[in-house]
């Protein structure tokens, strides 16, 4: 599993956004020149996140984007499988199919393993915690 540049762009969109909650809403093309995105490259991500009520958009010619939600409520995990789908590192077995033994074996060991601490990860950190608005003790070092 490895997350496309459209699951990296659109959490860092998220915190730009999240560190300018003081403004109103902002431009696509600042957040884009601040993060060093292409911004036709992030206007087809907003697309994503609008449609999924993480950000909202407002029209006009002073329009941007804004959080639709406060920076706890968004959970990276949901954030990430919005924009890529499930997160899992081998697709589950097929109905109908029998695992061999050897099969079966390597999924509960490894890849049921992986999945469930990729799943704790991603599921515990909320955008918040990547900004450093929550406990300074539980917030991850981020800095733009």
């Amino acid at each position: 599993m490895k997350i496309s540049t459209r699951g990296r762009y659109g959490v860092r969109l998220l915190i730009d956004l999240a560190e300018h909650m003081d403004e109103s809403h902002i431009s696509l093309a600042s957040a884009a020149e601040r993060q060093g995105i292409s911004v036709r490259y992030l206007e087809q991500v907003a697309v994503i996140l609008k449609r999924a009520y993480f950000i909202r958009s407002v029209k006009g010619a002073s329009g941007g984007y804004a959080l639709a939600r406060k920076p706890e409520d968004i959970i990276i995990g949901d954030v990430l499988r919005t924009l890529e789908g499930d997160m899992l590192v081998v697709d589950p077995p097929i109905p109908g199919v029998t695992e061999t033994k050897i099969q079966r074996c390597i999924r509960s060991v490894v890849f049921d393993r992986l999945n469930a601490r990729i799943a704790e990860v991603i599921d515990r950190g909320t955008l918040a915690s990547l900004v450093g608005t929550v406990d300074p003790e539980e917030s991850y070092m981020y800095f733009i």
